[in-house]
C-alpha cells in the first residue's frame, strides 16, 4: 500500500526468487459469493464442510488446549442477560496480564491474503477466529468496565453511542445494548464502542462470544445504516452451539502471540 518507501526483504532470499514466493503471496485464493440462506458457508470451516461432504474427506476442527489458571472467569468479571429472548447465549472469557502489540507474521498473512487489516494481536486473532469458524467476538479492555460486569438489555430509550470508529450512533428504544454496570460499552452483534475498546495500555481482557436474535441484529443494523463482518453473520443466524469453543479458541490464540493468563 504504501509507494513511497522501500520494501526491507528477508536477507536470507535467494536473488531471482519471484515477488510473490519472496512475499508469501504465492497462494490460491477461492471466491465465493453467498447466498442469503447458507450463513453456515460464511467462514473457512463453513466451507470445508461442504468440501468435506462432496468428497468424502474426514473434516478436521482445529485442536483447542488451554494452559488455564485454577482460577475461574467469574471470579473477575460477571455477566448478567436481562433480554434473553435478544441473546440467548452470551459466554465471557478473561485473560489477565496479556501484551497489547503487533500480531505475530502468519497472522497479519493470514488475515491480509483475505482483505482484513491487521491491528493488533487481540484484535487480528478474534478476526481470525471470527473467518475461521464463522462466529463473531469482541474483546472489551476488562478494567474499562465498570463494576467489571457486562449487562445485555435493550436501551429503552433513544440515545447516542459512540462506537469504535469514532462515530456518534442515534439508537432506538429496542436496541440491544451490551452495558457494564454503568454504561454502554457495545452494540450487541454490530460494533463495540470506543469506551471499552484494547488499547496498547490494556492488561487485562474480557473475550465475547455470545449468539444474539438474528431479526434484533438486522434491525438494528438497517437503524444503523451500519454493516460489519459481525452483524452480515448474526443476521443470517450463527450457530449457538459453537460460542464457547470460539472463545476457547481465542484465548488459545491469544496466548500464543504473548504471555497472558488464561
Amino acid at each position: 500500500d504504501n509507494h513511497s518507501g522501500i520494501m526491507v526483504l528477508d536477507e536470507n532470499l535467494k536473488a531471482g526468487t519471484p515477488l510473490a514466493e519472496a512475499l508469501g503471496l504465492n497462494d490460491v485464493q477461492i471466491d465465493i459469493a453467498i447466498t442469503p440462506n447458507r450463513a453456515d458457508a460464511l467462514s473457512h470451516f463453513g466451507v470445508a464442510r461442504d468440501l468435506a461432504a462432496i468428497f468424502d474427506r474426514e473434516l478436521k476442527l482445529p485442536e483447542v488446549e488451554l494452559a488455564e489458571t485454577e482460577k475461574s472467569s467469574s471470579e473477575f468479571a460477571e455477566v448478567e442477560i436481562i433480554d434473553a429472548d435478544k441473546c440467548p447465549r452470551y459466554v465471557g472469557k478473561v485473560v489477565r496480564n496479556v501484551e497489547v502489540k503487533e500480531s505475530p507474521e502468519w497472522l497479519k498473512k493470514r488475515l491480509t491474503s483475505i482483505g482484513s487489516r491487521p491491528i493488533n494481536n487481540i484484535v487480528d486473532v478474534t478476526n481470525f477466529v471470527l473467518h475461521e469458524i464463522g462466529q463473531p467476538l469482541h474483546a472489551f479492555d476488562l478494567d474499562m468496565l465498570a463494576g467489571n460486569k457486562i449487562v445485555v438489555k435493550t436501551t429503552g430509550n433513544e440515545n447516542e453511542f459512540t462506537t469504535l470508529d469514532s462515530k456518534e450512533r442515534k439508537l432506538l428504544p429496542d436496541d440491544l445494548m451490551i452495558c457494564d454496570a454503568e454504561k454502554s460499552v457495545a452494540i450487541a452483534g454490530v460494533m463495540g464502542g470506543e469506551n471499552s475498546e484494547v488499547t496498547e495500555s490494556t492488561k487485562n481482557i474480557l473475550i465475547e462470544s455470545a449468539y444474539f436474535d438474528p431479526s434484533s441484529v438486522r434491525k438494528t443494523s438497517k437503524n444503523l445504516g451500519l454493516s460489519t463482518d459481525a452483524s452480515y453473520r448474526f443476521e443470517r443466524g450463527c450457530n449457538s452451539e459453537i460460542t464457547l469453543w470460539a472463545a476457547r479458541r481465542t484465548a488459545q490464540l491469544i496466548a500464543q502471540t504473548c504471555d497472558a493468563e488464561i
